[in-house]
């Protein structure tokens, strides 16, 4: 639980560049908005980071729940 948590973090914080230069990780609605579609789809890949996460949750958009899939494309993933 504790390496999801982590990874969710490190997602959030990765998911806009802007948001990520001015030292932001998401908000805990984005976050929530995804910690499911990452432990259902990227939960292999939780530990090889947030990249790897991102382009998991990516690679299952056709899968991953509305919340998340808005999550992505307000950060233009």
């Amino acid at each position: 639980m504790r390496k999801l948590l982590i990874a969710l973090t490190v997602l959030s914080a990765t998911l806009s560049t802007t948001a990520f230069a001015q030292g932001g990780r998401g908000t805990d609605a984005e976050q929530k908005a995804c910690t499911r579609d990452v432990q259902k789809f990227c939960r292999p890949v939780i530990d090889q980071g947030d990249f790897t996460i991102l382009a998991c949750l990516k690679e299952n958009r056709a899968k991953i729940s509305q919340a998340c899939d808005q999550v992505l494309k307000d950060h233009n993933q």
